[in-house]
C-alpha cells in the first residue's frame, strides 16, 4: 500500500514537515508496512522556502536585510536543486522572510509606513549571484506599499515634486511625482520573475490591497481610506509615463500592492502559488500510483477552495482516482463545500473546546492521535473497497 502525504503547513502551530512527519507517525501504529512518501506543499505564503528546498535538495542562501521597520533581521532564501528548471538556476524568495508581518509586534504594526525593501535586498543578492528565474511568494506581507521598498533595492527612484526620494511606506506615495527606472539593476532584464500568489485581488478598491488586507495589518479605516488613495496616486503616476495599467489585474493587490509594482515594473507574471510548487515537486509523479493521498492545513473551510494547497493536491489525486483525506487543525462550518470538489474526508485534529494557545501549543499530539484513528477507520474498510 502506498500512501502519499502531502500537507501545508497549520499556522503557528506545525510546520509542513512537522504535520507530514506526526500524520505517517499516526498511519504507521496501525498500517507499520505500507509505504509512506512524504511532500509537504505551500501556495506561495509562508513555508514555501523550506518545503522547495527540502523538495529539490536545494541549499539556504542566509542574509541580513532591512525588516518591515527598517531594522536589521536575519533571514535566507532558497536556490533550488534538481527540479525541472534546474537548466537555468532557480531562487525561491517569500516576501514574509523579509517583509513579513510576523516580524512585527503587534503594537508595532502601521502599514503606513512598513517597507517591502528588504525582499528587494534578497531579490538583488539572488541576481548577483547569476540567478535567472526568481519565484517570489506573496503571503504574509506586512507591507501597503506597492512593492516600492523591493524596487528601491533594484535601482528604482521614487521621486517627489522636489525631485527627492520619497520616505519609505506605502503612505508617502501619495507625494510621488515621478518614478525613475533609468538604474535599474541590469541583470533584471536576464531574469524571469515569477508571482505566486493564491489571491486575485485589484490593487485598490472595495478588494483592493488596502480594504481587504490593511486592518489585519494594523490599519484603522482612516488609513485603509488614505493608503488606497496613495495606491491608486502611485498607478496614476505609472500609467501617465505611457505604461500599461496593471491595477485591475487580478493579484494587483497581493502582498499590499507588491503584485502591482512588480507586474509593472519588472514584468513578472502572477500565477497560482500552488501550482507552480506542484510543478516544481513533480507531485504527480508520486500520486499516479497512490492508494491514498492525505493532505491539509491548518483551517478547512470554504476559503481552501480558492488556489490553497490541499485543493491542488486533490485536484492531482482527482485526476489519477486516488482518494484524498484532508486533516485540519480546525473545520469551518462551511467545510463540506470541498467534499464536493473532490475531497474524500475531513477530519478536525481539534479534540474539545479548549483556547487557542493551548490548541496551538498541543497540535502535534492532537494530529497524531487524529492520524491514528482515521487510520484505524481505513484499515477496517469492507474489502471490496480495495
Amino acid at each position: 500500500m502506498k500512501i502519499v502525504i502531502a500537507p501545508d503547513s497549520f499556522k503557528e502551530s506545525l510546520t509542513a514537515v512537522e504535520v507530514a512527519n506526526e500524520i505517517e507517525k499516526g498511519f504507521r501504529e496501525v498500517l507499520p508496512h505500507a509505504q509512506y512518501i512524504h511532500q509537504p506543499i505551500a501556495d506561495g505564503g509562508e513555508g514555501t522556502v523550506d518545503t522547495l528546498i527540502a523538495a529539490t535538495n536545494g541549499q539556504k542562501v542566509p542574509l541580513t536585510v532591512k525588516g518591515p521597520l527598517g531594522t536589521n533581521v536575519q533571514t535566507y532564501y532558497g536556490i533550488l536543486g534538481n527540479t525541472p528548471q534546474s537548466e537555468s538556476q532557480t531562487a525561491i524568495i517569500e516576501v514574509a522572510k523579509a517583509s513579513g508581518l510576523d516580524l512585527i509586534p503587534k503594537t508595532l504594526r502601521d502599514p503606513r509606513i512598513t517597507s517591502s525593501i528588504g525582499t528587494g535586498e534578497l531579490i538583488l543578492d539572488a541576481l548577483n549571484r547569476g540567478i535567472k528565474h526568481i519565484i517570489l511568494g506573496l503571503g504574509g506581507s506586512a507591507t501597503v506599499d506597492g512593492g516600492t521598498g523591493i524596487l528601491s533595492a533594484l535601482g528604482v527612484k521614487f521621486l517627489d515634486k522636489n525631485k527627492q526620494v520619497l520616505t519609505p511606506g506605502g503612505i508617502y506615495l501619495k507625494e510621488l511625482d515621478m518614478i525613475d527606472t533609468t538604474q535599474l539593476h541590469p541583470l533584471i532584464k536576464q531574469c524571469q520573475f515569477e508571482l505566486a500568489c493564491d489571491v486575485t485581488n485589484p490593487l485598490c478598491g472595495e478588494t483592493g490591497a488596502s480594504q481587504i488586507f490593511g486592518p489585519q495589518k494594523g490599519a484603522d479605516n482612516h488609513s485603509v481610506h488614505q493608503l488606497d488613495n496613495a495606491l491608486s496616486h502611485f498607478a496614476d503616476i505609472w500609467v501617465k509615463s505611457g505604461k500599461e495599467d496593471h491595477r485591475e489585474k487580478a493579484g494587483a493587490g497581493a502582498a499590499g500592492g507588491i503584485g502591482f509594482g512588480l507586474m509593472s515594473i519588472l514584468q513578472a507574471t502572477m500565477k497560482p502559488g500552488i501550482d507552480l510548487i506542484l510543478a516544481i515537486t513533480e507531485l504527480d509523479k508520486k500520486i499516479a500510483n497512490a492508494d491514498l493521498v492525505i493532505t491539509g492545513e491548518g483551517c478547512l473551510d470554504s476559503q481552501t477552495l480558492n488556489g490553497k494547497a490541499p485543493l491542488g493536491v486533490t485536484r492531482l489525486a482527482n485526476h489519477y482516482a486516488v482518494p484524498v483525506i484532508a486533516i485540519g487543525g480546525s473545520i469551518g462550518e462551511d467545510a463540506n463545500k470541498l467534499l464536493d470538489n473532490g475531497i474524500t474526508a475531513l477530519f478536525s485534529i481539534t479534540p474539545k473546546d479548549l483556547p487557542l494557545p493551548t490548541l496551538l501549543k498541543q497540535a502535534k499530539s492532537h494530529l497524531y492521535a487524529c492520524s491514528r484513528n482515521i487510520a484505524a477507520l481505513y484499515h477496517i474498510r469492507p474489502k471490496s473497497d480495495g
